[in-house]
């Protein structure tokens, strides 16, 4: 039976990791470098990235659906911000070890705001900024009904969005535009540990955003944690269809001040703690999830707009 069980395992175990990560979709473009963790497996992280393979010469595939939601306005000018993302995320296993990934967004981007005394309403939608990276496995552990991972990856965010939408009102806001106009580099390391009950998967990641239209979003720093439980079934059998993983995620997120014009603007970036509970359903070759992320510490400059909740359901496969 444990061999048996270990099998399994090993097949269905052979996934890929993030991106884009969840979608974080603030100011000029959406990281999407934290919303993958795709892959096939018995489970994975629902916000970031995962140190469990691609087997060679397989694909895998991540649908992801975020609604980011942002108010409680501290400026006096009662904005509100929603943002629409459905993230496509392709792997493929060149190596046992290594990994390449495709992430494109499409975006749908919406401020409200009170200016002179009227509201207006301004949106825009699109393909977002496009990411490339790869990732390489340079530690595997692997014992009976165990194994321990660690990965590094590199990658760049490209500008194949629109950055230069326009309203009545004249040119968006950074925030709204489907894509930044910038191509920034991103690096990060991910681990992960896995046993036949349980999954935790660390990350630490940097990304630097450069400049375009004399504007610069400010670089984004995080450390990531998750856990993943089974709840069902309660033990282990032969011919078990699918299990229901309890995820908790935490994301722990530092974002620089922006620039406009080279000059540091005092009312963005500051530091932000989000919760996330979830599930997942997994077979041997799809997931379907679902998660909030929580804001539960929101520590931001000025009047940065703060978080509400960001809604995240998808799905993977690989094939």
């Amino acid at each position: 039976m444990n061999r048996k069980i270990q099998v399994v395992k090993s097949r269905v175990s052979r996934r890929g990791g993030f991106v884009k990560q969840f979608i974080f979709l603030s100011g000029a473009a959406g990281l999407f470098l934290l919303l993958i963790g795709s892959g096939t497996g018995w489970s994975a992280p629902i916000t970031f990235n995962t140190a469990l393979p691609v087997a060679e010469q397989e694909f895998i595939f991540r649908e992801l659906f975020v609604l980011d939601q942002s108010g409680d306005d501290p400026s006096g000018a009662e904005r509100d911000r929603k943002a629409f993302a459905a993230v496509s995320v392709l792997g493929y296993g060149v190596t046992r070890d290594f990994a390449l990934f495709g992430v494109l967004p499409y975006v749908d981007k919406g401020l409200d705001i009170t200016s002179m005394g009227q509201r207006r309403s301004r949106d825009a939608n699109g393909i977002g900024d496009a990411t490339l990276f790869g990732r390489y496995t340079v530690i595997e552990d692997n014992i009976p009904g165990r194994t321990f991972r660690v990965a590094p990856f590199v990658g760049v965010e490209l500008p194949t969005g629109d950055d230069e939408e326009t309203d009545a009102f004249g040119r968006l806001p950074p925030s709204v535009q489907p894509g930044s106009g910038s191509a920034d580099p991103f690096a990060g390391i991910v681990a992960t540990y896995q046993t036949l009950d349980f999954q935790v998967d660390t990350q630490l990641s940097y990304k630097v955003n450069t400049e375009a239209n004399d504007f610069e979003l400010g670089d984004i720093a995080r450390f990531d944690a998750s856990l993943q439980h089974r709840l069902l079934p309660a033990t282990l059998e032969s011919g078990v269809p699918g299990f229901l993983y309890a995820v908790l995620e935490g994301n722990l997120i530092y974002m620089d001040q922006n620039k406009n014009n080279g000059i540091q603007n005092p009312n963005s970036g500051g530091t932000t703690l989000f919760l996330t509970p979830g599930l997942q359903y997994v077979t041997r070759r799809w997931i379907v999830e679902g998660g909030v992320q929580l804001p539960v510490i929101q520590d931001l400059n000025g009047t940065a707009l703060e978080k509400e909740y960001i809604v995240l359901f998808g799905f993977r496969f690989n094939f």
